[in-house]
């Protein structure tokens, strides 16, 4: 027990040193200069050019963002503007283009049969099938209606007339030249830099010009039809049942150059891509206008309307140089460039002819014995090396030749 002790306690008390041994073999050589070399381009061209990492980053964009519809269009012979046909009428970053309206006028409360064809019955068995359904217009009472000679359907207890969604109509003409305005305002709290969406323009520039991604890039007046464009879509194949548009503000910004170049970058995108084929085609929502008779009782004219919804999303980072991200990635560079010698050390020791001798070289174990005896050097030391090795009082390297 005590020699184990004894073990351990000299094991713990020891010294562990690199040892410089020197190969001369091409192919070691080629391996380990073509790793550093590897090494060094992902460090200089990825990390550092590429993504920067001697800047810090602000992600935490600040971001405001107001947007304002133009034009005129013309549903049912009626001529429709901004007050009509957008909604919410806020101007915020969520709007919506309504280009098809079903409405059902004069609807006060009470019980009616039941407009849609799945809720057709012949007796009021049928429409016990049907009680707690949030699929009709309304509480269903379980009474069958009948409506005609042969037909009937199920009574409901809501507003009056149901709302008959099924009525195909013409969607509204001319909204593919409508504008959008999007005015947007950015900061980045880090740095404490804010920027605009209307950088240097003029009052009369941004009256006059339109978007286009290469010649008028920072214009923030964008066409509807253009819009839909950008993503492979036309007014005349959402107009019938919707859809969703997001228009992405993107701010890449590198603060160790000038401000200036700090500009927006705009992309569009269909959000409801996924959804074209599924029972939830496009887009649509229900709102309604409240009235009162003389007598004081209220009733409402219901609207479902078809809508293009724009999504105006903001996203963006800003970057600058700074003396820590620099020194840590510097310092990671250094350190990846040894694993050029792990992978050599790995070849010399495992594949290589001559690996026995590269290991008895590499790895030496030294006692206090040897360390008293070396302080006194023997006339024959260096007579003791083998040919082929050479040694160096100076940088203590051993220099190693083999064989490929």
């Amino acid at each position: 027990m005590a020699s184990l002790m004894r073990g351990w306690v000299t094991g713990f008390f020891t010294y562990e040193t690199t040892k410089s041994v020197v190969v001369k073999s091409w192919s070691v050589g080629i391996i380990n200069r073509v790793v550093q070399l590897l090494i060094i381009t992902y460090f200089v061209g990825w990390v550092f050019i590429h993504e920067k990492a001697y800047q810090v980053t602000d992600t935490g964009v600040e971001s405001s963002v107001m947007t304002k519809v133009k034009g005129f269009g013309k549903y049912n012979d009626l001529v429709m503007d901004v007050a009509d046909y957008i909604y919410p009428p806020q101007g915020t970053d969520v709007f919506c283009i309504m280009t098809r309206i079903i409405i059902t006028e004069n609807q006060f409360r009470g019980r009616c049969p039941e407009a849609r064809k799945d809720f057709q019955c012949s007796t009021d068995a049928d429409c016990h099938k049907h009680l707690g359904s949030v699929r009709a217009n309304g509480i269903i009472t379980g009474a069958c209606i009948d409506i005609s000679e042969s037909k009937g359907r199920c009574e409901i207890e809501a507003w009056c007339p149901a709302e008959n969604d099924k009525v195909k109509n013409t969607p509204m003409a001319n909204v593919e030249n409508f504008t959008i305005f999007i005015k947007n305002s950015i900061r980045f709290p880090l740095f404490n830099v804010t920027r605009g969406n209307f950088l240097s323009m003029s009052e009369k520039q941004i009256k006059t010009c339109t978007y286009h991604p290469e010649l008028n890039p920072f214009c923030p007046i964008f066409r509807v039809g253009d819009v839909l464009s950008y993503t492979n879509h036309t007014v005349d194949g959402l107009a019938e049942q919707g859809g969703e548009i997001g228009i992405n503000i993107e701010w890449k910004c590198n603060l160790d150059r000038n401000i200036e170049n700090c500009v927006p970058r705009y992309s569009f995108t269909r959000m409801d891509a996924t959804f074209t084929s599924s029972p939830s085609k496009g887009y649509n929502f229900r709102f309604a206008k409240y009235f009162k008779t003389e007598n004081g009782t209220e009733f409402r004219t219901l609207h479902k309307a078809y809508a293009i919804r724009f999504d105006v999303m903001v996203t963006g980072n800003a970057g600058k140089f700074s003396t820590i991200p620099t020194l840590i990635n510097l310092v990671a560079a250094f350190t990846s460039i040894g694993l050029g010698t792990v992978l050599c050390d790995i070849i010399l020791l495992n594949f290589l002819k001559g690996a026995d001798q590269y290991k008895a070289k590499k790895f030496e174990e030294v006692s206090d014995a040897q360390i008293e005896a070396s302080i006194t050097p023997s006339p024959d030391s260096q007579s003791s090396l083998k040919p082929g090795m050479k040694s160096s009082y100076d940088s203590g390297a051993l220099s190693l030749c083999t064989s490929d």
